[in-house]
């Protein structure tokens, strides 16, 4: 049998794991893979402009496709740019294969030029991480990789290529099956667990479910929606979970969390029966533990072992896949009587409804409300920060609208690579993604990719000048001492004692322009809509509208940090 060099056997392997798209930046230890990609050239090669950006694009490309989102960089630096987009995916079970080049095996530990220890500094934030030491190993190491980033809880993992082992020849055999002792991912469902908490569910008189990322990451949307209706039982979601359920349906309460809806937050300290599907339970949900969900039992449905009862105590774990759980408990699930509970429900939005103070200036509310309208089916790619809360509290998610998002890590300048990603992976859908002035300048270098990529994304900036999140917390628990957060600030009002500020830099439509994309500045609330209409003419260019906000805007109702969900600060 010929041998293969280890660059054809990665080329080949990728072929046979079905993929078409790979996101690379290059360098000396990879040049030779990058050699072999080009000789092939039947794969879609992303080129972005800094490593940070292109595993945020892989990330994206694999939440919206259900697909795994693959990367190649080089040793040292390349591998390190790497590590923030790792532990975004890690957090937000996003399955991702990494490969990473790295020096030859005789240099390694020596210091050798752009060597470092990616699998050790990765080590917590990827699922699974290894060396490729022996060239008869590169086969069935590249095999397990997919197979554990899609499998079980997805997540990322990392393949480190020394240049010596991909240039040695060895067997052209790809492996066809996986067996890894030690790794068997649960898919069953224990019938005996299940039953036991649908009986308790049955018997409850405010039962509700919650429903956390998981449930779209499982794609169970759709049979969990059907549960839903057919017990009539209530709904509230985790930020990642928004779009679990339509957030049109009667029975969709709202988020819960620091930023949740005054109902939705209600509805979990007053519930008996919380059934909770595919949420870690963090910080942001909870609040102080002792105060969540005091009065009711908690049923908890992860595929992640470990998930279950580390911050929360449940009642009734069960370990599965959320959607093979939901599929079974669709066939014993029956209606129940919710009228009462509803109805309490009602009152409290109709006591404290979601809504934003109307002001004479044009408000983020005034912009989400115009993407519902104009935008039914489409991705929505949000950054971090203000903006991020508030449409992930106003954005309409539906069975036809996406929201994907930085959830467990909050990585800003997630938002315009991650609607690269997406519109790649996704090229007949309008993807919108929406960024602070912040955030946005973390990767504005990635309007190149976009421009040479022919992306007609919409890529909004909510522009007030400041890092508004930090400022909001500045304002409400520090006294307004707005330290280190206007992005205004420099040189001129450390001179002037904070009287004087420069214009704000960039000019983001002269930014835009010079990258050869369109930039469009709005002002006013009935520039909103013709700006939109505007950017939906570019089909083949991305439109960055940047919308100038009132400093002042503040995102409510808000947990103070360390406080119990019926802590809520409504309005200032």
């Amino acid at each position: 049998m010929k041998q293969i060099s280890g660059n054809k056997l990665l080329v080949k392997a990728l072929k046979e794991e079905g993929v078409e798209v790979l996101f690379g930046y290059p360098g000396a230890c990879t040049i030779d893979i990058s050699d072999e990609l080009y000789k092939h050239g039947d794969m879609k090669i992303i080129l972005p402009r800094h490593e940070q950006a292109l595993v945020h694009e892989a990330d994206a490309y694999a939440r919206t496709t259900g697909k795994v989102g693959v990367c190649l960089v080089t040793s040292g630096p390349g591998a390190t740019n790497l590590v923030t987009g790792l532990a975004t995916a890690n957090y937000d079970s996003v399955p991702l294969v990494c490969f990473t080049g790295q020096v030859a095996r005789h240099l390694i530990g020596n210091d050798a030029f752009q060597e470092v220890d990616i699998v050790g500094i990765t080590r917590s934030i990827t699922k699974y991480g290894i060396t490729v030491r022996h060239r008869e190993d590169l086969g069935r190491i590249i095999k397990e990789a997919f197979y554990i980033a899609r499998t079980g809880r997805p997540g990322p993992v990392l393949i480190d290529l020394p240049k010596d082992v991909m240039a040695e020849l060895g067997s052209p055999e790809y492996p066809k099956s996986v067996n890894i002792r030690g790794y068997k991912p649960n898919t069953d469902v224990h019938i005996g667990q299940l039953k036991r908490a649908i009986k308790v569910l049955q018997k409850a008189k405010k039962p509700l479910f919650l429903a956390g990322g998981g449930v779209n990451i499982a794609q169970a949307n759709e049979i969990f929606t059907k549960v839903v209706e057919k017990t009539q039982i209530p709904v509230v979601t985790t930020v990642m979970g928004r779009g679990a359920i339509s957030t049109a349906s009667p029975y969709f309460i709202g988020n819960l969390g620091m930023h949740g809806a005054y109902a939705a937050n209600m509805a979990v300290s007053n519930c008996d029966v919380l059934f909770s599907i595919g949420t870690r339970f963090n910080d942001r949900i909870t609040g102080k533990l002792h105060a969540f969900a005091p009065n009711a039992q908690i049923v908890h449905i992860d595929i992640d072992t470990a998930s279950i009862s580390r911050n929360i105590h449940v009642d009734i774990p069960i370990v599965a896949d959320a959607k093979e759980a939901l599929l079974k408990m669709d066939e014993y699930v029956s209606a129940q009587n919710t009228k009462k509970w509803l109805s309490e429900i009602t009152a409290w939005k109709e006591e404290h409804p979601l809504t934003m103070k109307n002001r004479s200036l044009m408000s983020p509310l005034d912009i989400i409300s115009e993407i519902n309208h104009q935008f039914e089916k489409s991705i929505l790619v949000t950054d971090v920060g203000q903006h991020q809360m508030l449409v992930s509290q106003y954005a309409d998610i539906t069975p036809d609208k996406q929201l994907i998002m930085s959830g467990g890590l909050g990585t800003m300048g997630y938002g315009l690579p991650g609607a690269i990603g997406a519109k790649i992976g996704n090229p007949n859908t309008p993807v919108i993604s929406v960024s602070g002035d912040g955030g946005m300048q973390m990767n504005i270098q990635e309007l190149a990719t976009a421009v040479l990529e022919e992306l007609p994304i919409i890529a909004c900036i909510f522009n007030n000048e400041y890092l508004g999140m930090v400022r909001q917390w500045q304002k409400l628990f520090y006294g307004k001492r707005y330290s280190m957060t206007n992005l205004k600030a420099g040189a001129l009002s450390r001179r002037t004692e904070g009287q004087e500020f420069p214009e704000y830099t960039p000019d983001f439509v002269r930014l835009a322009e010079s990258y050869g994309a369109k930039g469009i500045r709005v002002t006013k609330r009935e520039e909103i809509a013709p700006a939109f209409e505007e950017a939906k003419k570019n089909t083949k260019t991305p439109t960055i509208i940047e919308f100038i906000l009132d400093p002042e805007e503040m995102v409510y109702p808000m947990i103070k940090p360390g406080g119990t969900l019926e802590d809520m600060i409504m309005d200032c």
